[in-house]
């Protein structure tokens, strides 16, 4: 199977996880910890019944284990970033930002690789900027002006992370199996959500979903046991099959599809999850996502 159509499906999937993960935000999680936790013990689970299920392979050495669990502990990082943005901002305006890695990988090439930079990837990252600044763009009503959201450079970190998470996953699935990898990477993820969302108060919140609100944890289960494991382990066997450039240009696409889940529902339940449907904020978005899509393909192309 191509790596193209094998690198889609786990947008896709992505563009789904996020849908689900904002409704947990928006109907359940009672603080920004909330989903984390919950987060870190499925994908700690996730990671230990993987390892325990496998035999060691022999490739597996400990430096591409240590690549392993450091680029899930990457993900894990550039995740939480994330998802504490996207606990008071729209899914469509937090995503899209940390989807445009791919210029920091073209950076980082010409930094660390002595790699050159052509003038289509300078196009690229213009394009990609470009796209996320329209979408962390807010209209201050008082004094009649537009103004850069904070959001945005933190989420840009979020970014820069998510960057070199892949480059390390890259790594690692060179001289590793595939499912294996994604054990070790899994582990690296979860243990840096716990590290950040386990304590008390946050303990006590699950408890009461657990008694109150069961649907969330209908919604969490579904997503990190099935949707977020096979769109992880889909993504990284593109990576091992495909280039860093093209494979993580592809993962972009990931705001594409959310855009169309999210503007879908919201027209169908108005309001969903507290996602702007007026023509001119979809008309935003889409001209947004369309350039930071354009930028990555550019990047990866060049």
């Amino acid at each position: 199977m191509s790596w193209i159509l094998i690198g889609l499906a786990s947008a896709a999937l992505a563009g789904a996880i996020n849908i689900l993960d904002k409704t947990v935000m928006y109907r359940y999680a009672r603080s920004p910890l909330t989903l984390p936790l919950l987060v870190g013990i499925a994908q700690t689970a996730v990671g230990v019944a993987i390892i325990l299920a496998l035999s060691t392979p022999d490739e597996a050495t400990g430096s591409s284990v240590g690549w392993a669990i450091g680029s899930g502990a990457l993900w894990g990082l550039g995740g939480l970033i994330m998802l504490r943005v996207m606990y008071s901002q729209e899914a469509t305006r937090t995503v899209p930002i940390v989807q445009t890695f791919p210029i920091f990988a073209a950076i980082m090439g010409v930094v660390f690789l002595d790699e050159q930079l052509s003038a289509i990837h300078w196009f690229g990252i213009v394009a990609t900027v470009g796209g996320a600044v329209l979408l962390a763009m807010r209209y201050d009503q008082e004094y009649r002006r537009f103004f850069l959201h904070k959001s945005f450079f933190i989420l840009m970190v979020a970014s820069m992370i998510a960057a070199t998470a892949h480059v390390t996953s890259k790594v690692a699935v060179t001289e590793m199996p595939v499912l294996y990898t994604h054990g070790l990477r899994s582990l690296g993820l979860g243990g840096i959500f716990l590290i950040a969302a386990l304590r008390p108060s946050t303990v006590r919140d699950v408890t009461a979903l657990l008694r109150d609100g069961r649907a969330a944890f209908a919604f969490v289960g579904t997503n990190e046991f099935l949707l977020a494991t096979t769109s992880l382990v889909l993504g990284l066997w593109a990576l091992s099959l495909g280039s860093v450039g093209p494979v993580t240009a592809l993962t972009a696409t990931r705001s594409a599809f959310l855009l169309l889940y999210s503007t879908v529902l919201a027209l169908k339940f108005k309001g969903f999850l507290g996602e702007t449907v007026t023509g001119g904020a979809v008309l935003l978005k889409s001209v947004s996502i369309a350039l930071v899509i354009l930028g990555v393909v550019a990047i990866a192309l060049g």
